[in-house]
């Protein structure tokens, strides 16, 4: 079978598709936007592509999103139709339609299949869009922007034949009649290499050099930038009292001074702006245990998370982090926000705690609580650890309907 992946920052979450689908034997290649030659990775042939020019200046602002999709579905076209040149003929097109690039591709392909990731599909209410009033914005407008954001997906809709979505909130973004034809698959979570490991210490190259194990107490929060679509700011605004109240605590805060998602700040950044709004409230003495170390390897990442007493993951209403899941497998005790993408991970007093997103003062009790209880911590870690395993192993449950999905795709072609 002929199998041809897009993601503009491959492999992204086709990480382990795209090598194992080689492994049995296909032909896969993939587009990736970049400059250079062509590639191979683990048995996949990487081809380059590059758009042929930027967006207009001075387009209307609502108009920018899809002019720049439509853009790089331009640039991902030509380069198929070169590859179709060449006598390459996909039987399944899977692609991540998040940048737009695979808009066109039927044009090229028409008896291809086509599966598409997807990821969140854009709402004006119960999701992201509005539901942090400190950061809503005032423009009245911003509903029809929203709007015009999905052009990509819904024209996505008209060309795919099915979707792969990696959970069940997400997925329940999508409206019929897409909806139906989404099945939902994790990326999956390597549980083996994601395990506890009681011996663990960890090295932070401070001054004076601090080296911690399992026998101190470590409170860990992960963002990829520390910014309030993840409840920095939450977080943040806990810390004082979760300080004053665990004197030995050291806490751990991973993350990047850029913005993910959401706006930024009117000015500076958003880890900056909030270590200021609660520094007054810390003593000199107290801030010393609190350790910012930006963007992680990951294995620093997993040395962490081993280390753990209490792990804190909170998030509006979007994408659930990978994250969550990896400190689950783990065996992290972890207190995560009421929000709906947790509900199908994080049960209350089971697989975790529950907190509503909003409320500092109730962050503050569950961590302190967990700090104090090691019997609960060990019964929610192994809970997670079950729970993560059972439903997001990436070798026994997750790349096998990865591949039967694909696999369905080519049947229904062939059929």
């Amino acid at each position: 079978m002929n199998i041809l992946l897009i993601h503009q920052n491959f492999p992204g979450q086709f990480k382990h598709l795209g090598p194992a689908l080689a492994q049995q034997g296909h032909t896969v290649k993939a587009f990736i936007l970049r400059k250079g030659e062509v590639t191979q990775w683990q048995g996949i042939e990487v081809l380059p592509y590059m758009p042929a020019r930027s967006s207009t200046p001075d387009i209307h602002p609502w108009l920018i999103d899809f002019e720049t999709k439509t853009i790089r579905a331009e640039a991902c076209y030509r380069a198929a139709l070169q590859l179709r040149q060449q006598g390459f003929s996909p039987d399944v097109i899977v692609a991540h339609p998040g940048w737009g690039e695979s808009l066109f591709l039927k044009e090229v392909w028409p008896k291809a299949r086509l599966g598409i990731y997807c990821e969140f599909y854009y709402k004006t209410q119960d999701a992201d869009v509005g539901f942090d009033p400190e950061f809503r914005t005032p423009d009245d407008a911003e509903a029809c922007r929203i709007q015009l954001k999905n052009l990509n997906n819904q024209q996505h809709f008209e060309v795919a034949d099915t979707g792969l979505s990696p959970t069940h909130w997400q997925a329940s973004t999508f409206p019929e009649p897409f909806r139906s034809r989404i099945t939902v698959i994790h990326d999956g979570i390597d549980t083996q290499q994601l395990k506890p490991n009681s011996d663990i210490k960890l090295q932070l190259h401070k001054d004076p050099v601090l080296d911690l194990t399992k026998a101190n107490e470590v409170i860990t929060f992960v963002n990829r930038n520390l910014e309030p679509y993840r409840g920095y700011h939450i977080f943040m605004r806990a810390l004082p009292a979760i300080l004053k109240r665990r004197p030995k605590a050291h806490v751990l805060i991973v993350g990047g001074n850029d913005v993910s998602y959401g706006a930024r700040p009117t000015s500076g950044n958003w880890k900056d702006l909030f270590i200021n709004e609660v520094r007054p409230s810390i003593s000199d003495s107290d801030w010393a245990r609190v350790h910012f170390l930006g963007n992680l390897g990951y294995a620093e990442f997993i040395a962490m998370m081993q280390l753990s007493t209490v792990h804190v993951y909170l998030t509006y209403p979007f994408v659930l982090s990978w994250s969550l899941l990896e400190s689950m497998s783990l065996g992290c005790a972890i207190v995560a926000s009421d929000t709906p993408p947790l509900k199908e991970a994080i049960f209350h007093n089971d697989t975790g705690r529950l907190v509503n997103f909003f409320d500092p003062a109730g962050l503050t009790d569950q961590v302190v609580d967990l700090c104090e209880d090691a019997k609960a911590r060990e019964k929610l870690g192994q809970a997670a650890r079950d729970f993560a395993i059972a439903n997001y192993d990436l070798a026994t449950v997750c790349l096998p309907r990865q591949l039967q999905w694909v696999q369905a795709l080519a049947d229904h072609r062939s059929g």
